[in-house]
Parts: C-alpha cells; sequence; structure tokens
C-alpha cells in the first residue's frame, strides 16, 4: 500500500495493498478499502466504511462519519459502497441509524459532484451523478441512471426514480417519476418522458414512443391519478418500462410530482 508519511492510518483499517492514500487523510479503525480505491489529501474515512474497489475519494470529502440525526446514539450502523465510484470534493456521506435501515449504500459507476450530501439510511443504486449541491436528507431512494441536478434538495423518505433527469434547484417532496424529466418552477412540473436521456441509455424507439404515451396520459391530460393508470393499463403497451412506471407509481407513499 503507498500511503504518504502524513497520513494517519489505523492499524486495525483493511486496506488493500493497492491502494492509494495521499497527504494528512484519516482512515479509521473499522474502514475497509478495496483493491485500486485513491484517497487524495485531506480526506476522512471514518465508521464502519466498506468501499469495493477503484473508487476515488476527492480531497477533503468526509465519508462514513455519525449522522446528523439527534436520536442516533452511537449504534453500529455503516455505509456500504460498492465499485468505481468518485466522490469530488468535499462531498459528505454518513453512515446509517439503528432506526432506519441501519446503512448508507451508494451502488457502482456514481458520480458524485462537489459538496454532495448524502444523508443516514439513503440508497443509491448505480451510474446515477448528481451535480454540485445536490443534498438528500434521510432514507431518501435513488434509481439507477438518474441525474439530480445542481443544488436540488430531495426531503426525507422521497425516491427518484431510475433513468429521470431532475433540473438544478429544484426542491423535492414527493416522489419522481422513473424516466421522467422534471424541473423547477413553482410548482414542480413533469415535462414528459427523458426522451434524450433514455435515448443515451440504450432504449428502444417502442419503449420510448410506449413511454411518451403513457407520459401524456399521467401529467397532460385532466384525468386523476387513478384515472391515469386505469388509462394506461387499458392501452395494452408491452414495454417493461411502462409497467415499471406504474409499479413505481402505485407503491408511492408520498405522492409523485404530474
Amino acid at each position: 500500500m503507498k500511503a504518504h508519511p502524513t497520513a494517519v492510518i489505523d492499524p486495525k483499517a483493511r486496506l488493500a495493498c493497492s491502494v492509494t492514500v495521499g497527504p494528512y487523510c484519516i482512515i479509521g479503525s473499522d474502514v475497509e478499502l478495496g483493491e485500486d480505491c485513491e484517497v487524495l489529501s485531506h480526506a476522512v474515512i471514518e465508521g464502519r466504511t466498506k468501499a469495493g474497489r477503484g473508487n476515488r475519494f476527492f480531497p477533503f470529502a468526509s465519508i462514513g462519519l455519525a449522522p446528523q440525526d439527534i436520536k442516533y446514539g452511537g449504534e453500529p450502523t455503516s455505509v456500504e459502497i460498492g465499485d468505481e465510484n468518485i466522490f469530488r470534493e468535499c462531498v459528505t456521506v454518513h453512515r446509517g441509524t439503528a432506526e432506519g435501515c441501519g446503512a448508507t449504500r451508494i451502488g457502482n459507476h456514481n458520480l458524485l459532484m462537489a459538496y454532495v450530501h448524502v444523508a443516514h439510511d439513503c440508497t443509491l443504486g448505480n451510474h446515477i451523478i448528481m451535480a454540485n449541491g445536490a443534498s438528500l436528507a434521510g432514507h431518501v431512494d435513488i434509481g439507477d441512471h438518474a441525474m439530480v441536478g445542481a443544488f436540488c434538495g430531495i426531503h426525507q423518505f422521497a425516491r427518484i426514480g431510475a433513468y429521470s433527469f431532475l433540473g438544478s434547484y429544484t426542491v423535492v417532496n414527493k416522489d419522481i417519476l422513473p424516466y421522467s424529466k422534471t424541473t423547477a418552477p413553482r410548482p414542480m412540473e413533469v415535462l414528459g418522458a427523458n426522451r434524450l436521456g433514455l435515448e443515451r441509455r440504450g432504449l428502444t424507439k417502442k419503449d420510448i414512443g410506449e413511454l411518451e404515451a403513457a407520459f401524456r396520459l399521467l401529467c397532460r391530460s385532466k384525468l386523476n391519478t387513478t384515472q391515469a393508470l386505469e388509462a394506461v393499463e387499458q392501452r395494452g403497451f408491452t414495454s417493461q418500462h411502462v409497467q415499471a412506471l406504474i409499479n413505481f407509481i402505485r407503491t408511492s407513499q408520498r405522492g409523485v410530482v404530474k
């Protein structure tokens, strides 16, 4: 392992031989870092934090510290990180709480830009981009391939659906529909399917066409949500992504943005 002499690494920490630790970093006793992880200068990784291979922690990132929850009493909760994630400057990721799921989980190939905050008990999937200053309160779930714009604020227990695009400065207090493009005006407005993003992710023209038709019924008709869902189901769409959209709405506990 290559570590700068000014780095403070607890002897009990478990770091793979190919890990690199830069100047003035602090690595706690319960930390595990997989192969080819890189911890740049002044980063802090504490608590029961386990990261897979190829993760990069940029200067002043703070990973695995205690949650900002006044009910937290020092319970042995954790942060679980997959492979090939990038945590840019001053990103903060807090471990879970005993009253939550006990862990904050981040999947694979995610980019968290500068000053992003991921609070306790959040779950992030794969291939997610969170732009500068975006903040998650506790218990937020983000689906695969979602894009969260700069300075967005996400309320506790909200869900951000897979393949969705959330415009900068958006304040979210309800679930964001998967595959949607949502912007910040008051009230928030769904503009329709995230067509460009879905094309980039390889969805077929048929899938995108059916999603756009479903969004027109959900967000542009005069039907309420129950009526719109019935109309979508009556159209006989065969795309698995339309079914995922329907399931997301039916399982929402906070309501969805339309």
